[in-house]
C-alpha cells in the first residue's frame, strides 16, 4: 500500500513507518508446461528478497515520541511499453491500482514516458474499465477535459498521487503482458520525497478487480522473510513443491455488502484468539468479529512492520506479556514515551546483555491456523534511544486505538520464517514455519 494505501485509505491513518527497505529483482522463471503455453497460469516468477536497514540518524529523535515513518518499499525492476523502458515498482499487497510516475512527475528522476511507448493506450472514461472496475478505490475515478479516465489516490500520510488511467505491455521475466491497466501519474504530492523518488512507481497486489496480481491472473502468490537477515523470495504462481511443509489455510473473510470501515479487496482474515505462553487471554471472540460498520477487520499486510490490535485487545495483551517478563526486563517507566505513535511498552536492556533472556511466546491464533511468535521477534530495537549504555527496546505489538484505526494488521515483523501462501483462488491463506533461507537455496537463489 505504497505509503500509506490502506483499507479505505482515507479513513484510516497510515501504518507504512517501518524501518527496513526490501529489494528484489526478477531472476528466475519456471514453467511447468512447454515454453509455448507458458502463461501467467503455468508459470511460477520466483523473486529474491533483499532489507536494507535505514540508518538510525535518518530518524527524527525525540525524547517522548517517535513519529511513525513510510522507509518500506518491497521493490521488483521490470520494463513497460514498446520500446520497454526500465522502471522500478514497489510491491504493495495493501493496494489495488498499479502505477507509474510519468513524464510530467515533478521531482522524480525515475518515471515513465508514455510518449514513447507506441502500445501506450489512454482509458477513456466511457470505458468500461473506468466506470466499473474503479469502484473499490477510494476517491471514484472522473472524467477529465479530454474525456480520460482522471484518478487521484490520497494516502492518509498526506502524500497524493493524480493523473489518468492508461493500459501498456508490462515485462515481467521473459513473458510480456500487453493492455495491462495502470495509472499515469503526472502530478505528485508527496510526505517523504526522497524515498519515493528512489522508485518509479507502485504494483497494487491486493484482491481488486485492477490489481496487479488479478490483472496478470496468478492464481497463487507466496513469499518468505528469515529471521536472521531479513532476506527473502516472492513467489508469482503456484507454490505447490513437495519440500514445502503442510500450510495450515485460515479463509479469506468476505463481506459483500459496503461497509464503511471495510476492505472487501484486503487480504481479511479472522483472528479468534491470543496466548502469551500457554496461556489463553480471557478475551470473548466476539470482539475480534467486525461489527455493522465493519470496523475490527484483521488484515495480513506484508507491508506494514509490526503488528496493530484494537485498544481492549492490545491492553490485555500487554498486561500479561508485562507480568509474565516483570522479573526478567526493567520497563521504561515514561508514561510520555510511545514508539511509532503506537507502541507503549519497552524495555531497557543492559549492553551486558548481548542477548535477549528468554521471553513468553505469542500465538496469535486464526481461524483453522496459528502465528507463532518469539524471541527476537517480539522486541524491537529503537534507533538512537539509550540511557547510559542500556538500549531501549520496544514491543512489537501496537495499540491500533492511538492510531485512530478501526482494524487489528497483521505485520511483516512476525511473518519472518513464515511461508505465506496468498491463494486467490481458494480465497483463503496458508501458512507453515519454514527457514526461509533454505527456501530460497532450494531455488537456486542466495537468500
Amino acid at each position: 500500500m505504497k505509503a500509506c494505501i490502506f483499507w479505505n485509505r482515507l479513513q484510516n491513518p497510515c501504518l507504512k513507518f517501518q524501518s527496513f527497505i526490501f529489494f528484489c529483482s526478477v531472476t528466475v522463471l519456471i514453467c511447468f508446461t512447454e515454453p509455448k503455453l507458458c502463461s501467467p497460469q503455468t508459470q511460477t516468477l520466483v523473486l529474491p528478497l533483499k532489507t536494507q536497514q535505514i540508518p538510525s540518524g535518518s530518524l527524527p529523535k525525540s525524547p517522548n515520541r517517535l513519529p511513525f515513518h513510510h522507509n518500506v518499499t518491497l521493490t521488483v525492476s521490470i520494463t513497460v511499453g514498446t520500446p520497454p523502458q526500465n522502471v522500478s515498482m514497489v510491491i504493495d499487497t495493501g493496494s489495488e491500482l498499479s502505477w507509474l510516475h510519468c513524464n510530467k512527475t515533478r521531482n522524480f528522476n525515475n518515471t515513465f514516458d508514455p510518449t514513447r511507448s507506441s502500445s501506450y493506450s489512454p482509458v477513456p472514461c466511457s470505458s468500461s474499465t473506468c466506470t466499473t472496475r474503479t469502484q473499490d478505490l477510494t476517491i471514484p475515478a472522473s472524467c477529465d477535459s479530454n474525456q480520460l479516465c482522471h484518478a487521484i489516490l490520497s494516502y492518509a500520510d498526506a502524500s497524493s498521487n493524480e493523473g489518468n488511467l492508461a493500459s501498456d505491455t508490462f515485462y515481467i521475466g521473459s513473458s510480456g503482458i500487453s493492455g495491462l491497466v495502470f495509472g499515469c501519474m503526472d502530478t505528485t504530492f508527496s510526505s517523504n520525497t526522497d524515498e519515493d523518488a528512489k522508485t518509479t512507481g507502485l504494483m497494487g497486489m491486493n484482491r481488486g478487480s485492477l490489481s496487479f496480481v488479478s490483472q496478470m491472473g496468478f492464481p497463487k502468490f507466496s513469499y518468505c522473510i528469515s529471521g536472521s537477515d531479513f532476506s527473502g523470495l516472492l513467489l508469482l504462481g503456484d507454490s505447490n513443491f513437495s519440500w514445502i511443509a503442510p500450510l495450515n489455510y485460515t479463509p479469506l473473510v468476505q463481506i459483500s455488502t459496503p461497509l464503511p470501515y471495510f476492505d472487501r479487496v484486503a487480504y481479511t482474515v479472522q483472528l479468534e484468539g491470543i496466548k502469551v505462553s500457554d496461556k489463553l487471554l480471557p478475551i470473548p471472540k466476539s470482539v475480534f468479529v467486525p461489527d455493522h460498520t465493519g470496523a475490527g477487520q484483521t488484515m495480513v499486510d506484508s507491508g506494514t512492520q509490526f503488528t496493530f490490535l484494537l485498544g481492549p485487545v492490545y491492553t490485555a495483551l500487554r498486561d500479561e506479556f508485562l507480568n509474565q517478563t516483570s522479573k526478567i526486563l526493567s520497563v521504561l517507566d515514561d508514561p510520555n514515551f510511545v514508539f511509532q505513535g503506537a507502541m507503549d511498552l519497552c524495555y531497557w536492556v543492559p549492553p551486558g546483555q548481548p542477548r535477549l533472556p528468554p521471553l513468553p511466546s505469542v500465538s496469535l491464533m486464526f481461524r483453522g491456523a496459528e502465528m507463532k511468535v518469539s524471541g527476537g521477534q517480539l522486541l524491537y530495537r529503537v534507533p538512537g534511544q539509550v540511557r547510559g549504555n542500556d538500549t531501549l527496546h520496544c514491543f512489537t505489538f501496537g495499540n491500533s486505538d492511538l492510531l485512530g484505526v478501526e482494524a487489528y494488521v497483521i505485520g511483516h515483523h512476525h511473518q519472518q520464517n513464515v511461508w505465506m501462501e496468498f491463494d486467490l483462488q481458494n480465497s483463503r491463506i496458508g501458512l507453515a514455519q519454514v527457514q526461509c533461507d533454505l527456501a530460497g537455496q532450494r531455488f537456486g537463489l542466495s537468500v
